[in-house]
């Protein structure tokens, strides 16, 4: 029922689906009550109604599970608060493996799972038919039970959310149409509606499919596409259990659920159908998408044959709605960097019910701080791309991102839908040389050299993969001659003005104020001193500056960057990724490669210290060559101006037959660096991870005259003592099990930590992996060599070694050569 729109809000919230419900309800706990909700038709309207309404805990990350299991407590209290029920049944949830590589997955999660505190069980065929009778397991190989996960209404929850925004004091109107979002100076002020305008000092799009449309409407880049998505009712089951868990199938795509007496099956198919690539229609409300019988019906007879007596049940529902899907399957939350004072959270990958209380919780909070309350990069909506937007991309990536929620979680897993959209200056050459490529922000990067007559393509596991061998030898290359890496993809920004070293030594911790040619390593911080950028920054002159970073992480450190220079008078960015194609040579023959290609330069210790940077020549080119690693060997970075990219990549690969050079992809430039003990950010370090958390108070200059952000934070940190929490760097000691994330750590017999990232080091011959540790006594390099360490994978244990330093070559000696 709709009412008078007022003229002004704290916050309004467009859109009436189950997460802005919660949004509203939970801006109201934090005691923000001035809050409007409009709903272009009745609440639940688009894809809420029509949703499964499984709720499950276990996410990607700690975090994500956090705000899972926060909504599932939350329910509980809902119903209470609010005396609206929601449905709510804590039945339990089981997955099922066909086959071993898909319960090596599943073993994997439920380590991660117990290690984030959830209750589950690795079970085999007699315990699943035990949980849910009437299956044919003939071919099942085991399974895991979740006892804590559930279902609910999503309708009922809906209404309890909005039920307790109202009580709140926040307004629910519906029937009103927001036709755009008002902008003035570069921040969102209001909304237009069909009832006239509002004014707002917080505008929330919690639209759904229809936040594409407004997004771009607006300016703002909100890549989501909807999809069509199956599922059957059967007639009723006479004697079905009530209390059956929810079952997932993945090898078959399908999903079941019991629901009064009856079972939905559902299914999350390889080959998906986007929908509304031309628009929604004005009057689209509470409808179905046409039904596609042939589409479902592989799902229906592997069903059939899985549940048999489902071969004598009747359908009593045929249904199809849309639901929308981002390129990577995870949602988009948080405020966006185009406009100020616009918040998102949309593209819920139809995890929406399980996600709306913790997604509404964690952006209630970001409204009111103006920051996120704990580590989301892996859903904030900077991290996506502009390209990401299109709509042909959004199309083609949808066919396969809804089925991936329920392919197996491959390890280097490489998109197959939506490639070819960046390539680098190098693309067609290494192509030529047998590059595989894989795909990282849309960039198409080498990833592996298949040699001669070999498939070029990825045969994957959770082992060694086919591409293990290779990688190996493009590692010892790289050890032992000289290898060539394209890192064309690393982000790169000149930053210049006045005002610019200023705007730099204020956002960095270490020293900025460098001569002219030195490069410094250094961390972007926020006020509590987490990591919001890991980079380096260039001084070319006096007053200009090109900052380095990577790829995934362009456009948020860019906006970044940009909202701070935007204070300053005279501080000017311009982002030059595009323009400076890249090229890494490294090696113990580098040096003298890079002094046959560029013979007017000295690139001795004396004439080219580690650290610098110089203009030279190669050829007729003039480029910025850096002297830097992230593999841990001689070498330098080359940075070349895009039109003399293949000029100069071939007079490397002339002169490199005399040196031994070979190409190296990605794997091998990961493997490295994880020998190293190089740290990738969003992985090893992020947003709620200090420098000296992290290991890198080498990179805080704590007595430059320039107070930093975060400066105040680490300064407690450290005069509060040992740290009780540290990363580590780990070596398992049996090799032929490999790390990749989340494996759980323990220490002496308790579990203390978990993995962030993982892979085999082929220069010490060892599976690697490093990760936090928490110790309340405190962690220091005695204290780590009195514990016993291991590293559960696939729920069982292995012994590992542990240090602060890295693993290969710890004093530097061969990067500094």
């Amino acid at each position: 029922m709709s009412a008078q729109l007022p003229t002004h809000a704290d916050v309004v919230i467009i859109g009436g689906g189950v997460v802005g419900c919660s949004i509203a309800y939970h801006l109201t706990k934090l005691g923000i009550r001035d809050v409007v909700l409009l709903e272009r038709k009745q609440l639940t309207c688009g894809t809420t109604w029509h949703a499964a309404g499984l709720i499950g805990q276990l996410r990607a990350t700690r975090n994500l599970t956090e705000l899972a299991k926060y909504t599932t407590d939350l329910l509980f209290e809902l119903e209470r608060e609010t005396g609206q029920a929601t449905g709510f049944k804590q039945n339990g949830s089981v997955s099922v493996a066909l086959n071993g590589e898909r319960m090596e997955e599943l073993r994997r999660q439920a380590s991660m799972a117990r290690n984030f505190g959830l209750d589950v069980d690795v079970i085999g065929p007699d315990d699943i038919l035990q949980k849910f009778p009437y299956l044919d397991l003939s071919d099942v190989v085991g399974g895991v039970f979740l006892p804590k996960d559930g279902q609910c209404n999503p309708v009922d929850l809906t209404a309890a959310y909005a039920k307790g925004a109202r009580m709140g004091g926040a307004r629910i109107l519906e029937s009103v149409k927001v036709e755009r979002i008002l902008k003035e100076g570069g921040r969102a002020v209001g909304v237009a509606t069909s009832q006239g305008e509002m004014r707002a000092g917080t505008v929330v799009i919690a639209a759904g499919m229809w936040s594409y449309e407004l997004g771009r409407q607006t300016g703002v880049n909100l890549p989501l596409h909807a999809a069509e998505h199956f599922y059957i009712v059967t007639e009723g089951i006479k004697g079905l259990p009530g209390n059956l868990p929810v079952l997932r199938i993945p090898d078959e795509w399908a999903y079941y659920k019991e629901d009064a007496g009856k079972i939905l099956l559902g299914c999350f198919e390889p080959q998906a159908k986007p929908w509304g690539m031309d628009g929604i229609r004005e009057d689209f409300c509470f409808d179905s998408l046409p039904e596609d019988m042939d589409h479902f019906m592989p799902v229906l007879e592997k069903a059939a044959a899985r549940m048999p007596m489902l071969e004598h049940t009747g359908i009593q529902t045929w249904f199809n709605g849309p639901e929308s899907f981002t390129p990577d399957d995870r949602y988009l939350l948080g405020e966006t960097a185009e406009v100020r004072d616009l918040f998102v959270a949309c593209g819920f990958n139809s995890i929406g019910i399980q996600s709306s209380g913790g997604a509404g919780k964690v952006l209630a909070e970001w409204i009111r701080d103006r920051r996120p309350p704990m580590d989301l990069v892996d859903i904030e909506v900077q991290r996506m791309h502009p390209f990401q937007g299109t709509r042909a991309y959004l199309r083609d990536r949808t066919t396969e991102t809804l089925g991936l929620l329920y392919k197996t979680h491959w390890p280097f897993y490489q998109y197959e839908t939506a490639r070819g959209a960046r390539r680098t200056a190098f693309h067609d050459r290494l192509l030529e040389d047998g590059a595989v490529y894989g795909e990282l922000a849309g960039w198409e990067r080498p990833n592996w050299f298949a040699p001669p007559g070999e498939t070029r393509q990825y045969v994957y596991s959770y082992g060694r993969q086919n591409w293990f061998t290779h990688t190996a030898k493009e590692c010892l290359a790289t050890r032992d001659s000289v290898a060539v890496y394209d890192q064309s993809t690393m982000t790169k920004f000149i930053v210049e003005g006045r005002d610019a070293l200023g705007v730099l030594e204020t956002l960095s911790a270490n020293r900025i104020d460098v001569p002219v040619g030195r490069l410094v390593y250094t961390q972007w911080l926020n006020p509590r001193g987490g990591i919001e950028a890991d980079l380096t920054v260039t001084r070319l002159r006096e007053d200009q500056f090109m900052v380095v970073s990577s790829a995934p992480t362009h456009f948020r450190d860019l906006s970044y960057l940009r909202a701070r220079a935007a204070a300053a008078p005279h501080c000017f960015v311009a982002d030059q990724t595009a323009a400076l194609p890249m090229l890494g040579v490294m090696g113990p023959n580098s040096r003298a490669l890079m002094q046959a290609v560029g013979p007017g330069t000295d690139f001795s210790n004396e004439g080219f210290p580690f650290g610098t940077s110089q203009i030279v020549e190669i050829g007729y080119a003039r480029i910025r060559a850096s002297r830097i690693t992230y593999v841990g060997e001689l070498g330098w970075e080359l940075y070349i101006p895009a039109e003399f990219a293949l000029h100069v990549y071939e007079r490397l690969r002339e002169a490199g037959r005399d040196h031994g050079l070979a190409l190296a992809g990605m794997h091998a430039l990961n493997a490295c660096r994880m020998e190293k003990g190089y740290r990738h950010w969003g992985d090893d370090i992020s947003v709620e991870d200090t420098p000296l958390e992290g290991g890198l108070g080498f990179a805080v200059a704590w007595d430059k005259p320039w107070a930093f952000i975060g400066k105040e934070a680490l300064l407690r940190q450290k005069e509060a003592g040992p740290l009780t929490r540290r990363l580590l760097q780990f070596r398992l000691k049996d090799d032929s099990r490999l790390l990749y994330r989340e494996e759980p750590v323990w220490v002496n017999g308790r579990r203390a930590g978990a993995i962030t990232s993982g892979m085999y080091g082929h220069r010490l011959q060892a599976s690697l992996g490093m990760g936090y540790v928490q110790a309340e006594e405190g962690i220091t390099p005695e204290w780590i060599v009195r514990q016993r360490f291991e590293i559960e994978i696939g729920w069982e244990r292995y012994e590992a070694e542990a240090q602060l330093a890295p693993m290969y070559d710890p004093r530097n000696l061969r990067v500094k050569a």
